[in-house]
């Protein structure tokens, strides 16, 4: 294509007639001679100096060296070809009479054409390596997302196992046989909580199962003192693993529950959300042992996760807490949600 653009704009005429055309065939060979050493060129050129100068880190001297390199390889070659040609085929000069003023004037047109074909091969060159270095800087980022989503669960199992140790010490004294139910049930309640270590996201059913084991671990330590509710009916989506229990344990840890003063929560499904809500008890003294990592651990993973935020309510005498329910594709395009 190139070798023929060429030579139509030297010879324009030649598409006038079979004659014109067969007269032009020599024409037409160094042309595609000089196109394809043009092109194999800057081809090598850009290689070349893809693995050596940034386009990212310095694109001036990157811009710079390949234009020079890259007409110093233009201007010699065609000069060779041109000389060879004009001597050997056309026969315009004897080796004792050479005019070195018109081969260098002769060199002018493949120039251009090497000014088009460096715009292109250039511009191709930047283009790739700005979409490897967005590529990678895309990679670096959900490495980074992916850590420190990882380190936010990674505080979920030992504080789990952290209180529940703490309420197995208290059981011991108190009451024995509860002790021994409180730690089988609590064997099968950690078991899940392994299980979802390493999960992004947990189907709804399993997070309302597991608050129901939780709940029901719970209620042999306070007995009459708790109670609670659970209504979520065939929900699908997907929630952060352990949110649930992270805002259960918030609400027995931070609340009276007595029998003159039950503890009363409530799961349920709405709108599109998990609400979890408990009649407010404040205890006059906070425990010291509080973490202080649940509600700020499930909005951090919820802002790694999607644009949607939890919404914590404190009115009437209730504390809500409304969890989004979240899908497989999420609302904004975080790294770390791409299952």
């Amino acid at each position: 294509m190139v070798a023929a653009g060429i030579t139509i704009v030297s010879e324009p005429s030649c598409l006038s007639s079979l004659s014109g055309m067969a007269a032009v065939a020599d024409d037409f060979s160094i042309s595609f001679l000089l196109s394809v050493a043009l092109s194999y060129g800057g081809f090598l050129s850009e290689s070349y100096f893809d693995e050596r100068i940034s386009w990212i880190q310095y694109p001036v001297r990157r811009l710079v060296t390949t234009c020079l390199v890259y007409f110093v390889y233009v201007f010699c070659t065609s000069f060779i070809i041109i000389f060879l040609y004009s001597l050997l085929i056309k026969e315009r000069f004897t080796p004792g009479n050479i005019p070195w003023k018109d081969l260098v004037a002769w060199t002018w047109f493949p120039m251009q054409v090497a000014f088009v074909l460096s715009f292109i091969f250039i511009s191709r060159s930047f283009l790739m390596e700005w979409k490897k270095a967005a590529i990678e800087a895309e990679q670096l980022k959900t490495e980074q997302l992916a850590q420190q989503y990882q380190s936010l669960k990674d505080q979920l199992n030992p504080h789990f196992l952290f209180n529940s140790l703490n309420v197995l010490s208290n059981l011991v004294y108190e009451n024995q046989d509860t002790a021994a139910r409180f730690i089988g049930q609590l064997s099968r309640i950690y078991r899940y909580v392994l299980d979802v270590q390493q999960e992004e996201l947990v189907a709804v059913s399993r997070e309302a199962g597991f608050a129901e084991s939780y709940l029901s671990l719970q209620k042999m330590r306070f007995e009459d003192a708790l109670q609670y509710r659970i209504n979520v009916p065939e929900t699908a989506g997907y929630l952060p693993p352990l949110s649930l229990q992270l805002l259960l344990e918030n609400a027995i840890k931070h609340n009276i529950a007595s029998s003159e003063q039950p503890l009363c929560i409530e799961i349920s499904a709405e709108d599109g959300c998990l609400m979890v809500r408990n009649n407010l008890q404040m205890k006059t003294s906070q425990p010291n042992e509080s973490a202080g990592i649940g509600l700020s651990n499930i909005r951090k993973r919820y802002e790694l996760l999607s644009d949607k935020a939890i919404e914590i309510g404190n009115n009437d005498g209730y504390f809500t807490v409304r969890l989004p329910v979240l899908t497989r594709i999420y609302d904004k395009n975080s790294p770390v949600a791409q299952l």
